[in-house]
């Protein structure tokens, strides 16, 4: 007799079901001149990127230009424009009229700030050069508001600059600097002057007395040299150089330990010379 297999049979696997199918979006990239509004991580670089860029746009726009406009040449969204313009102008760097855009004070400080270290930087380079050329120690210095001011000063470590022991604006009468812009004032701004920061002796040869200073100033001609031999430091002799531009008063200086007091007129006379040569450089930048 046979045998029936009575075992159970295996369970059929339930059909697979169709699985949806997905799709990459495509990766929309931003335009040649935008700028990518980079998330939380970059937030921070990425927001001063566009804010310079705005004040770069605005800046090429002399008759201002709207927010639209200015969105749309750099490249961003019009909500990131406006909420960085509206900073910009908060922060004075911009300025709105009648819906366009303009740079602001805060911006145009800058723009006089970055003029003015031109110019500096021009002055260098002029006493750089006449340090090097003549192997002293050059010193620029302007008579500004009242007060004698020292802007920049070239040396070495060969040839170092004398050292400002005794307050250069309150000692005009005791170094050439001081009495070569002394010399180009009116004699009442130099009385003004000599009453505020009165004579007083800085060394056995200083002058005396504001007379005295007054009749010297008086003796310089116009635009001869100024020296001094040991008044402000033992051990020093300068000589300046006067400059006017208008009705400004500048000077270039030069000193020499007074062991080479000899080396002391050639050096101003050559020194003169340079001047002329760098008198449009020099010019252009007395206004610093």
């Amino acid at each position: 007799m046979a045998t029936v297999d009575t075992a159970p049979a295996e369970p059929h696997a339930p059909p697979t079901q169709p699985q949806p199918r997905t799709t990459t979006p495509p990766v929309q990239r931003p335009p040649a001149t935008a700028i990518p509004e980079q998330r939380q991580s970059g937030t921070l670089i990425g927001s001063v990127q566009r804010a310079m860029r705005l004040l770069e746009t605005v800046a090429g726009h002399e008759y201002g230009a709207p927010a639209k406009q200015l969105a749309r040449e750099t490249g961003l969204a019009l909500p990131t424009a406006y909420h960085l313009l509206r900073t910009l102008v908060h922060e004075g760097y911009l300025r709105r009229e009648k819906g366009l855009f303009f740079l602001g004070e805060a911006a145009e400080r800058l723009s006089s700030s970055g003029a003015k270290q031109k110019r500096r930087s021009t002055v260098a380079d002029v006493l750089a050069h006449c340090r090097d050329s003549i192997g002293v120690p050059v010193y620029y210095a302007m008579y500004r508001e009242g007060e004698i001011e020292v802007m920049c000063v070239s040396d070495t470590p060969g040839n170092p600059a004398v050292e400002e022991w005794a307050d250069f604006r309150e000692t005009g009468h005791a170094h050439a600097i001081g009495q070569c812009l002394l010399s180009q004032l009116d004699e009442d701004a130099r009385r003004d002057h000599l009453d505020r920061y009165p004579v007083q002796s800085l060394t056995p040869y200083t002058v005396r007395d504001d007379h005295a200073m007054l009749r010297r100033l008086e003796r310089i001609g116009r635009m001869e040299p100024v020296t001094e031999r040991q008044e402000y430091a033992l051990g020093t002799v300068c000589a300046a150089i006067p400059i006017t531009v208008g009705t400004t008063a500048a000077t270039m200086a030069i000193s020499l330990p007074s062991h080479q007091a000899g080396r002391l007129l050639p050096a101003a006379q050559q020194l003169q010379a340079e001047i002329g040569r760098h008198l449009g450089s020099i010019a252009i930048s007395i206004s610093i």
